[in-house]
């Protein structure tokens, strides 16, 4: 687990090559403290920082071939590189580690682009050939390690992080105006732009290649749903927890400690308990001093019944609100979502004892946990009525006062999927974001698609491949599968990383595993999502591997008392202060964040989420063009 940074750029040597790739290995050194190197070769250079988790006193990086003629930084981890190592001794190649990322290399020699397929584990890397000046990079099924690059005429910029694309000198900073609706929507951009003008990001399962001055890109995975519906549920049951603790298994190999991050929920006490059948396994946990929204006494209660070392702490407003410019700093983009804070500290908590932790991202995705999929089941019917029909009463239900019953059902149900799939508008709907900003802002994000007009590829492209393998999806897995290409790594991976990388943690998901995957992929949707009941077959096994009372908790996500905080003092006072800046002015109608504040202060009715989008942009912007 490490971070990387290079460039390639022949044709203008009046900055220090060396000088610059050093510099910008140094910003992301939270990634790697262990050790650093470096590669040059006058027309491209590379960085790399470590984290030393197997093989600790070899495997430093950059990685060579025996002839020298491959250059390699790697960013990840490889679970079956030790059966991949000895298919390649046994094909002639000479190691000279006996880490993981040297598999890498000497895999792309023998089997080029194929190796990624052969692959089970999450990873970003960079793969430079200097006789010719070719590179050739790709990032994990899923997205787990982040990968972003920039070209500037015949020059490309890469790594780990944006901070450190932005080192270099010849980095063009400035802000993707024209994308801030978007992201006041969705939280994140859908797609491979940044909130950095000309720095985008490689897409999950996708390679990038650059040769003679250009880039190319292309994809080697896809996630497909195909439904089997001969296993029974108890089938499926079985299979899980059988293919769980294999990957529990393989996740947990290191040369160093391994904790385990565990809150009240199915999907973290799944992921301990394996861990604790194969090793002494500490758990982490974090909470607040208001108990109905802490985890702590039932993630410590699930502990003492399995026998699991449980470390907890309690985070306060006050450490709460002042680490949030060092959170969107970490990020590198804006993210809203207030659980980046509690995950910042709890990575920092758990980082004074291990240096690799296991965690439970992924598993809604796959095994359809969040609630909102069991709305694809109540609109099932509804979507038989003619679309004229459903329409017109979408337009009547516009005349119906707010908190009306049945009034969003009528409104969203005009729809189909690709129109009112919930992450679209999930904060601001979009005529809302383009009216809370200032007039030139606002004017440049509305000449661009509306965020249904973006995810309609997307839609299309999941039917399309699913009737290519026999049956257009269901709803539910259509929601899922643009799940996983959109939230899970904009979202929740991309929090992950940079929250554990922040405190130099190791974070590794055993859910988004190339087998878990495989088995996941196969359950009838009536195995993932009911109408009463979320993840059905994962739930089923979870009765089999936990307390009763764990196996049944409810999907609550990683709840924090923001929107009371925002009605209490001081913190009312710093959030409008923020938002009544003069940044504040140069990109919103501060008017309308004020009425936000106030509607949030004296009613029952939050707005939270907009509250804090609006505050965490400002925040994050001020640290990166202040």
């Amino acid at each position: 687990m490490c971070g990387f940074v290079g460039f390639i750029d022949e044709n203008d040597q009046t900055y220090d090559h060396r000088a610059t790739i050093v510099a910008m290995a140094n910003a992301i050194a939270h990634r790697g403290p262990d050790s650093e190197g470096y590669f040059s070769d006058g027309r491209a250079a590379l960085g790399f920082r470590r984290l030393a988790i197997i093989d600790l006193a070899g495997a430093n990086q950059p990685l060579y071939n025996e002839n020298r003629s491959l250059v390699l930084v790697f960013n990840g981890e490889i679970y079956n590189y030790q059966e991949l190592r000895r298919q390649l001794i046994a094909a002639g190649h000479t190691f000279s580690t006996q880490g993981d990322a040297e598999v890498m290399l000497h895999g792309f020699e023998q089997w080029g682009e194929g190796v990624l397929d052969r692959l089970r584990g999450m990873f970003a890397f960079a793969l430079y050939r200097p006789a010719t000046g070719e590179l050739f990079c790709a990032r994990d099924a899923f997205g787990i390690k982040p990968l972003y690059y920039a070209v500037e005429g015949e020059r490309i910029l890469f790594g780990s992080e944006i901070k450190g694309l932005i080192t270099h000198p010849r980095a063009h900073r400035s802000l993707n105006e024209r994308r801030l609706a978007h992201w006041l929507c969705m939280e994140y951009l859908p797609d491979e732009e940044t909130l950095f003008e000309g720095v985008r990001k490689l897409p999950a399962g996708h390679w990038l290649r650059w040769r003679d001055g250009r880039a190319e890109c292309g994809r080697w995975f896809a996630p497909r749903f195909v439904p089997d519906a001969s296993r029974s549920l108890e089938e499926s049951a079985e299979a899980i927890e059988a293919t769980l603790r294999e990957s529990v298994a393989a996740h947990a190999i290191a040369d160093v400690d391994v904790g385990c991050f565990l809150s009240a929920g199915v999907d973290s006490s799944l992921v301990a308990r394996e861990a604790a059948r194969i090793m002494e396994a500490r758990t982490f946990t974090i909470g607040w001093g208001e108990g109905r929204f802490s985890e702590l006494e039932a993630a410590a209660t699930f502990a003492r019944a399995t026998g699991l070392p449980n470390e907890g702490c309690i985070l306060g407003a006050e450490q709460f609100f002042a680490s949030v410019p060092a959170v969107q700093y970490a990020m590198d983009e804006p993210l809203p979502n207030p659980s980046a804070v509690p995950l910042y500290h709890l990575c920092a908590m758990a980082a004074e004892s291990v240096k690799v932790v296991l965690s439970g991202e992924g598993a809604d995705e796959l095994f359809g946990g969040y609630p909102y999929y069991q709305e694809c089941l109540a609109f099932a019917p509804y979507m038989a009525v003619p679309v004229p029909v459903r329409r017109a009463a979408s337009a009547a239900a516009r005349h119906l006062p707010e908190g009306t019953h049945g009034r969003r059902f009528l409104l969203r149900g005009a729809h189909g999927l690709p129109e009112r799939y919930i992450r679209l508008e999930y904060n601001f709907a979009w005529a809302e974001a383009l009216g809370l900003l200032a007039p030139e802002v606002g004017a440049r994000c509305a000449a661009a698609p509306a965020p249904w007009e973006l995810t309609a590829p997307l839609f299309a492209e999941i039917v399309g491949s699913g009737k290519a393998c026999g049956d257009a999806p269901d709803e539910v897995t259509a929601m899922q599968t643009a799940d996983i290409l959109t939230w899970l790594q904009q979202d929740i991976l991309l929090k992950a990383d940079k929250m554990s990388m922040a405190s130099s943690l190791e974070l590794r998901v055993p859910f988004l595993d190339r087998e878990v995957f495989a088995l996941a992929s196969t359950l009838p949707a009536a195995q993932r999502v009911g109408r009463h009941e979320t993840k059905i077959a994962l739930r089923a096994a979870a009765a089999r591997m936990l307390p009763q009372a764990t196996a049944a908790m409810p999907k609550q996500g990683f709840i924090t008392p923001l929107a009371q905080w925002l009605r209490e003092e001081p913190w009312n006072a710093q959030v409008r202060e923020v938002l009544n800046s003069e940044r504040a002015r140069r990109f919103f109608h501060t008017e309308r964040l004020n009425a936000l504040l106030d509607e949030n202060q004296r009613s029952a009715c939050s707005h939270m989420k907009k509250i804090w989008s609006a505050y965490c942009f400002l925040i994050w912007h001020e640290q990166y063009f202040g």
